[in-house]
């Protein structure tokens, strides 16, 4: 585990650029040179769009950087197959957006036939709220998503600069206090309240604001699913994949992606990421579907473990075909060789080693290269089960059906805009949600919003077991679907350290807890109750570590959230 604290105080720059309009259900600005509003929002996710809107209908002025351009995150870029846990926490913005889904599919225009609505599954279509008073649909296509969240914002008169975060000198400070921030191309947004929505945390880190990257230890927080997990049985890799290039031959060496050992004993703490990877999505529709081509940068060495796990037993699994509307998949990790990306989101090197990197010590640039490398593996994962000769026929005969959808990300490719970054920086603050806190058995006292699903992790390492290959990392723990509170105290951070920022997606939490946190619904809801919190100190003329909380409930509570 690394923790990490560190203070940047830089001077604004000026430079001038023209202004630019954006055609489109909203406006987009063109980068400029410097901009003001009561409330910024870094961060174009579900969790910046809900935060936005709401500050917005709170009477504020909003500017919303959009890293990608396109508004959602992964809600928008594959995962329309939504992880809730249990409908009863959803409230105010994002029960709106899961309405407002639902109304999108009651009309007969948005199915591509009738035949494409009858052969839709009805499971996450039409799903009544806890009290029966709102239908929803958790169930969705990408670009469907993105045009509610554009509507959303167009609404509400947000403001959106596309623009990414200046990594070297983001964040100009005043004693305690953000007064502006910086894009890469020297734009710079000056705001009383700022909210960090990207899936990194990397305006909290300009800030200053304390965080750590990777797996606490169970006995820091007084956890058992924390740490290095051993090799479980869930998203497990079959018996007798030979972890050597030459099957034998230790002198040949490990197989790419392959460490030696578990790296420590179980429990303890460790600097891996869990996997990411592109909730891939597609379609068996001839009339929609692109085939898929091997990538120019295909390597056949790459997918070794994939044809020795079918060599030791494995025939499925290979993919999630997740059911969308209108013939479309969400297509996720499905078992231990799957679109999962092990291993490529950080370094193995020691995390004091010079040239040790994670997805969150990366600059921008080098995150898009990380990132196409998942592109490629996960294309290049169809075209092998599609195409080569290793595969069994029946695999390849089966598979063959599946393409990328012509009328998804057509300006990308049809490839989704978003790698799922399933966790970067977690903030530490006053109170840091853990294992306790998600299992009920120790309750927060001023809740801003609920999470309800399991506490999921994904694999974050190979390593050789008993001569096998085996993965690492994936643990699975059932809530049984009971609401737990999230603390208002976890998404801001320490008094002192900064008065005038919220996080509603890289909180305070444990590497286990956050895997329950983590949705895109509870996203929104705490994205929506951060924006409250701004604000009321605002209003109030407070830092947001003195906001009255009987004050921000009463909001919360007329504006729907549940609590």
């Amino acid at each position: 585990m690394i923790r990490r604290n560190c203070t940047k105080i830089s001077i604004a720059i000026l430079l001038a650029t023209v202004v630019n309009a954006f055609a489109g259900n909203f406006m987009m600005l063109a980068a400029s040179n410097t901009h003001k509003a009561d409330v910024i929002v870094y961060g174009d996710a579900a969790v910046g769009v809900s935060a936005a809107v709401q500050a917005a209908r709170m009477g504020k002025s909003v500017i919303l950087v959009s890293q990608y351009g396109h508004l959602g995150g992964l809600t928008s870029s594959g995962l329309g197959w939504t992880d809730i846990g249990n409908s009863s926490i959803l409230g105010g913005i994002s029960r709106e957006f899961y309405h407002r889904v639902y109304l999108h599919y009651q009309d007969p225009a948005a199915w591509s036939s009738v035949e494409a609505m009858e052969r839709f599954p009805k499971r996450g279509q039409g799903a009544p709220t806890f009290d029966g008073a709102t239908q929803l649909a958790s169930v969705f296509e990408p670009k469907v998503a993105e045009k509610i969240f554009e509507e959303l914002v167009a609404e509400s008169g947000v403001q959106v600069i596309e623009g990414r975060l200046n990594l070297s000198d983001g964040a100009d400070r005043e004693g305690a206090r953000i007064k502006a921030i910086r894009l890469e191309d020297g734009t710079v947004l000056e705001g009383s309240m700022f909210i960090d929505a990207s899936y990194e945390g990397d305006l909290l880190e300009e800030a200053g604001v304390s965080f750590q990257v990777g797996r606490e230890a169970n006995e820091e927080y007084g956890e058992t699913g924390n740490g290095i997990t051993g090799a479980l049985p869930t998203n497990q890799l079959p018996d007798g994949i030979d972890p050597y290039v030459v099957p034998g031959n230790p002198k040949s060496g490990l197989l790419a992606g392959v460490n030696p050992t578990l790296g420590g004993e179980v429990g303890d703490a460790d600097h891996r990421l869990q996997a990411f990877c592109y909730r891939m999505v597609l379609t068996d529709d001839p009339d929609s579907r692109t085939i898929i081509d091997k990538p120019k940068t295909y390597q056949e060495a790459d997918y070794e473990i994939l044809f020795r796990a079918i060599e030791a037993g494995q025939d499925s699994g290979f993919f999630k075909t997740s059911p969308m509307p209108n013939a479309k998949t969400d297509s996720n990790n499905a078992s231990g060789i799957s679109t999962d990306y092990i291993g490529m989101n950080y370094s193995e090197l020691a995390p004091d080693h010079p040239d040790y990197w994670d997805w969150t010590t990366l600059s921008h640039e080098e995150r898009e290269a990380v990132a196409a490398k998942h592109r490629d593996w996960q294309l290049g994962l169809v075209w092998t089960l599609q195409n080569h000769d290793r595969i069994p026929e029946g695999i390849r005969t089966e598979l063959a059906r599946w393409g990328l959808p012509k009328d998804e990300f057509p300006d990308n490719g049809h490839w989704p805009y978003n790698l799922y970054v399933r966790e970067g920086r977690r903030m530490i603050s006053d109170v840091v949600m853990t294992e306790r806190h998600c299992r009920g058995r120790e309750v927060v006292h001023d809740s801003i919003g609920k999470g309800a699903y399991t506490m999921d992790s994904h694999n974050t390492q190979r390593f050789v077991s008993n001569g096998m290959v085996k993965n690492e990392g994936d643990i699975q723990v059932s809530l049984g679907g009971e609401p737990y509170a999230i603390s208002y105290r976890a998404i801001i951070p320490r008094k002192g350290e900064c008065e005038n920022l919220l996080v509603p997606w890289c909180l305070s939490s444990t590497h286990i807890a956050f895997g329950s946190i983590r949705m895109e619904p509870v996203g929104m809801i705490l994205g929506q109750s951060a924006a409250t919190a701004a604000s009321l100190a605002i209003d109030e003329g407070v830092s947001v570590q003195d906001v009255d909380y009987d004050k921000m409930k009463e909001q919360l509570i007329a504006d729907g959230q549940r609590l």
